[in-house]
């Protein structure tokens, strides 16, 4: 296993490398000019000319590629800036905006505490209440409770984060006055667990509707066709509990599908829930990412490019880590 871990970790190294190296390439396919950006209003042939000598934009793109990766493989990280105006950016160093002149890693730790509070609290509830309803409709196949949890995830599925987002702040924030207008300043649980989960809870419920009718479906169709394999016989008869049977081996293999999926949605929404973070303004990874691709910002672009690709690659390597835990047959093998 710990040798399994490593070559895994090896490989996320390298596809991120891959990733930073497409990113980087195809920014600079584009027409934009981020001398521009920095030259402000005042902006001329000769401002122009100095802006791109002072930030090395007139060098190879092979030579900038490998002035950015250098604050990322240096352990010391790197300097920023031009001769007489240099700070130092400690590892990992993500350079620094071309709109505000910040580091990189600094937005980027503002940005991620609202998106991780985001994607944690709807993750959880999407899964406790998918895996649920979905294994109420499998035990109770064709019964009432069955249609109702289907169509409740037909009804989850059908609506789109955009419209269900909006839906919610019109009925239950302006029209209901049941929840305050989402303040910044409550995106913390340092805010007091009142204002945290009113700022949160809507978010949270738009994300979990659409998510929890494909884990419901999933639930349902696995322990469907996991009720009915030779080892449930075996196990009933035997003389177990239907409760055990159903909990400790029906359930427990029906939900390797469902960690595949659980662990790539948590680790892309980690990357940043754009649509949800502009419609409840959560100043998050999302959020962050649109600023910055609007503005043709290059190192944010490409420091939540990273960041987002860490967060899904990672997640793969603990779902595969947790298979193990899971499912018996997956350790043996």
């Amino acid at each position: 296993m710990f040798n399994y871990i490593v070559r895994r970790l090896l490989q996320m190294v390298l596809i991120l490398f891959a990733i930073s190296a497409i990113t980087f390439f195809l920014f600079w396919a584009t027409p934009a000019n981020p001398a521009l950006l920095i030259c402000g209003k005042d902006c001329n042939t000769e401002r122009i000319a100095e802006v791109n000598a002072s930030y090395g934009f007139d060098d190879p793109l092979i030579v900038q590629y490998g002035r950015y990766m250098s604050g990322l493989v240096n352990p010391s990280g790197r300097e920023l800036g031009t001769e007489g105006s240099q700070e130092h950016c400690s590892w990992p160093c993500l350079d620094r905006s071309l709109q505000n002149g910040l580091q990189v890693t600094d937005s980027i730790a503002d940005a991620i505490g609202p998106t991780f509070w985001l994607a944690t609290g709807a993750a959880v509830l999407w899964l406790v209440s998918g895996v649920l309803l979905g294994l109420l409709a499998a035990l109770r196949k064709g019964k009432w409770l069955d249609k109702l949890s289907v169509g409740l995830a037909l009804f989850g599925v059908s609506f789109p984060t955009l419209v269900l987002g909006y839906l919610l702040v019109f009925v239950f924030i302006v029209k209901g006055g049941v929840l305050p207008y989402p303040d910044q300043a409550n995106s913390s649980p340092s805010a007091g667990l009142v204002p945290f989960f009113q700022f949160y809870i809507l978010p949270w419920v738009t994300l979990a509707l659409v998510n929890a009718a494909l884990y419901t479906r999933l639930t349902r169709a696995n322990m469907i066709d996991t009720m009915n394999e030779d080892f449930i016989r075996t196990a009933r008869a035997k003389g177990l509990g239907e409760r055990q049977v159903v909990f400790k081996h029906g359930l427990r293999a029906a939900l390797t599908p469902i960690v595949t999926i659980f662990g790539l949605d948590l680790g892309a929404l980690l990357g940043g829930a754009v649509i949800t973070e502009r419609i409840f303004s959560i100043q998050g990874l999302g959020k962050l990412s649109i600023d910055s691709v609007l503005g043709n910002d290059l190192p944010v672009v490409m420091g939540v490019v990273l960041v987002a690709a860490f967060f899904v690659v990672f997640a793969n390597i603990v779902v595969d880590v947790l298979y193990a835990f899971i499912d018996p047959r997956v350790r043996l093998s």
